[in-house]
């Protein structure tokens, strides 16, 4: 898989490491769900909250920024060879911070957390519903689990 990494916005250079973290959370969770991911293109840029406002309120129709936020690519017809656009990941720093201090997490397992929520997205994973809900949550559990990361939705 390919995966080009953006990064605009400064603060996330908190994150020693960012772009490994990237690549090996995305290992990741393509190991655990089990999907081939030779073939795949991915985006994933690390914005700013006002850049995240801006796509929430034109996308969602929300006018504030958001941690995460997942657009997947359309189905369409590739040439052979080419890799297929699984779509793109943004992730804002100053809700991604703030959420991460709130909850106790450190900010790269957090971000890791949240990268492994927006892929899922992009695999057509979703939580609409209970069932759909608990099915991602245990993906993104098992995941983080073989990254050394705790479970983000053990209750305390």
């Amino acid at each position: 898989m390919t995966v080009a990494i953006d990064v605009e916005d400064e603060a996330w250079n908190a994150i020693p490491g960012l772009e490994h973290l990237t690549r090996a959370t995305v290992a990741a969770a393509f190991a655990v769900t089990g999907v081939e991911e030779a073939g795949f293109d991915a985006s994933i840029l690390f914005a700013d909250d006002a850049a995240m406002a801006a796509l929430n309120g034109k996308w969602r129709g929300k006018a504030h920024a958001t941690n995460v936020l997942s657009f997947p690519a359309e189905d369409m017809p590739l040439p052979d060879g080419e890799a297929r656009p699984l779509g793109d990941i943004i992730l804002a720093s100053g809700v991604v911070a703030r959420e991460a201090a709130q909850q106790g997490k450190s900010l790269p397992d957090h971000t890791t957390h949240l990268i492994i929520h927006g892929l899922l997205h992009l695999l057509g994973y979703d939580h609409q519903d209970d069932g759909e809900a608990r099915e991602m949550e245990g993906l993104e559990t098992e995941i983080l689990k073989g990254l050394g990361i705790s479970d983000p939705y053990e209750r305390q």
